[in-house]
């Protein structure tokens, strides 16, 4: 159910409730048994401190009617007696404080970590819905608060409730009838704040897509892939303004529920005033006719303050725990998100050793909400340690064959088969670690040199041998080398000591990285050569064809200088496959290809 949508009812509070006490006690179960002993104490301190300043008053008030060296004495026993409650309180209050924070950072790891275990289940087409990406963003941003303060407020209420009934016992004699005065007076403040934690719930659930566009509008102003362009086109008063814009838009949002509250507060505020005040008269006034004593109307008013502080308290803390569950809701959202799309559809098919034929077979797709095939009816063969390249202009199709091979998306219809057996029958995990890939948008790991190759196959990663044979298999071992701690550099300009280096000399990092996977019997390249200068091109494709000689390859590529090299050359056009031949009889054939060769040796004269 949308956010906006989306209540909560008793039963669901109820449901949360021990989930959160469950996860602070995973988090971390000596604080939370620290938390609960500290509860009992502290609820019993205010009313132990209260009647202790009861007998205060009236010996003092004794003292002073019939002095004596003994009630003196008491008064300053009495006196002791409450500094050390307070010394206690003192030291309750901080021990509280610490196991706090304690748990807080804990659960909040506990949490992290969780959100970031469900987050690798995830599938591509997750990250690249708006919707599943504003849950995840929504989840992410609660994790590390609600749950301990739905737990803490929960805790409260059982604090503050043990302190009330501590305050009734003390009441009884005196105005039993005040404590129901004061919660009837503390009642509709409680339902106007549960009504306005729903209002914020979904104030601040609405605004995720708007503030995934503030962060991305800051991400402008603030990167170093994107300050050239804004400096050169002068982009920085446009995207202040539209940040200002949206800023000056939920901070509107925000003053407007601030006052609600206020005027809210205000007025049931004065409500429990006026309660508050109606006892103070009744029992001021049996005072004043000494049918109790002065101790008896201290005791009365400091319980009647502290009384109504404590229901209010109750009252606010549930309504918090409303608000916190309606929040937590969002991690149920996030976890309930379906990640089964890469499990294979019966037990997993074990692949075949060696280099096996890739074949696909009338494959159609076409993506969420929207109205085209991406791929149309396309039939191919990649024969074992053959090596395709795939040709076409943008959005022809050859990126999102690659996906399907890769396992991240599966195809709208037909299927794709590796030795044979259907991708959807294989354990992803095995497939793509058969397969080494460089993509055109690879990343710039802001780790060490020999990590952002290692990275490849992970289980190498201390493997500097291996490290090192990939590196000059990709053309980055004298990139590397020329580093000032060479492989120890660490790379990028992220963290303190960073190195940066050029496009096509991370690229050759990636390229590396691709190498790693010395078992790969598949490599993919995406436009591997695109920011590297033609000598280098050449370089990088004699060691390609040399290393994976026994592989087979897949290659896309706008440069024909790279996709000549390739023994066949797949056309894709709008998502069909237009021809498929070697380089000489695709030019023989005079059709699209021919075309498309012609125009870029035409760029070259």
């Amino acid at each position: 159910m949308p956010a906006r949508e989306r209540k909560l009812t008793t039963r669901e509070l109820l449901t949360w409730l021990p989930r959160a006490l469950a996860l602070v006690w995973q988090a971390d179960h000596r604080n939370a048994l620290a938390q609960a002993a500290l509860t009992v104490v502290q609820a019993a301190l205010p009313a132990v401190m209260a009647y202790v300043g009861k007998l205060i008053i009236d010996t003092v008030v004794a003292a002073g009617a019939h002095a004596s060296a003994e009630l003196e004495a008491q008064v300053l026993r009495y006196v002791g007696w409450e500094l050390a409650l307070a010394l206690l309180v003192l030291l309750t209050s901080r021990l509280a404080s610490l196991s706090r924070e304690l748990l807080r950072a804990r659960l909040g790891n506990l949490l992290n970590e969780r959100l970031l275990e469900k987050a690798l289940t995830l599938e591509l087409k997750h990250f690249e819905d708006s919707e599943t990406y504003d849950v995840m963003q929504n989840a992410r941003r609660d994790a590390a608060s609600r749950p301990l303060s739905l737990a803490m407020a929960s805790i409260g209420v059982v604090r503050q409730g043990l302190t009330l009934s501590s305050f009734a016992v003390l009441l009884w004699s005196i105005s039993w009838w005040s404590t129901l005065l004061l919660l009837a007076a503390a009642l509709p403040a409680f339902f106007a704040e549960t009504k306005l934690s729903g209002e914020a719930f979904k104030l601040y659930s609405w605004r995720a897509p708007e503030g995934r566009r503030l962060n991305y509008l800051e991400w402008i102003l603030t990167r170093d892939s994107t300050v050239k362009e804004v400096k050169l086109f002068g982009l920085g008063p446009l995207v202040l303004g539209r940040y200002r814009a949206l800023f000056d838009k939920f901070l509107g949002e925000d003053r407007r529920l601030a006052l609600k509250r206020f005027g809210w507060g205000v007025g049931l505020g004065a409500v429990s005033l006026a309660a508050f005040y109606v006892c103070f008269l009744v029992v001021a006034g049996r005072a004043a006719q000494g049918r109790i004593s002065v101790g008896d109307l201290t005791l009365s008013i400091a319980l009647f303050r502290q009384g109504q502080s404590a229901f209010e308290a109750v009252l606010s803390a549930i309504a918090g725990m409303y608000e916190d569950a309606l929040f937590l809701s969002n991690l149920d959202a996030f976890f309930a998100l379906p990640t089964t799309g890469e499990r294979p559809r019966a037990p997993a098919v074990p692949l075949p050793k060696g280099p096996l034929a890739l074949q696909l077979d009338h494959v159609s797709y076409r993506y969420p909400n929207k109205p085209d095939l991406a791929l149309d009816d396309v039939t191919l063969t990649l024969a074992p340690g053959e090596k395709l390249a795939l040709v076409g202009e943008n959005g022809a199709g050859k990126s999102t064959l690659i996906r399907l091979v890769l396992r991240l998306d599966d195809p709208t219809s037909g299927s794709i088969r590796l030795g044979g057996v259907d991708l959807r029958d294989l354990d992803v995990s095995e497939l793509r670690a058969r397969i080494g890939a460089v993509f055109q948008d690879f990343v710039r790991y802001q780790f060490t040199a020999a990590e952002n190759v290692g990275l490849g196959d992970p289980v190498k990663v201390e493997d500097r041998a291996a490290i090192v044979r990939a590196a000059d298999a990709g053309g980055a071992k004298d990139v590397i080398e020329a580093l000032p701690r060479q492989y120890e550099t660490t790379l990028g300009g992220w963290f303190e000591k960073g190195h940066e280096l050029s496009g096509g000399q991370w690229q050759k990092l990636a390229v590396s990285r691709a190498f790693m996977r010395e078992g790969a019997d598949l490599l993919i390249l995406d436009e591997p050569t695109a920011a590297i200068d033609a000598a280098a091109e050449v370089a990088l494709f004699e060691r390609f064809r040399a290393l994976a000689a026994k592989r087979s390859a897949i290659i896309i590529s706008h440069r024909f200088s790279t996709v000549r090299m390739a023994d066949r050359i797949a056309v894709l056009e709008k998502g069909k496959l237009l021809e498929l031949g070697t380089h000489e009889e695709l030019l023989a054939a005079k059709g699209r290809y021919a075309e498309l060769f012609t125009l870029q040796a035409r760029g070259y004269r």
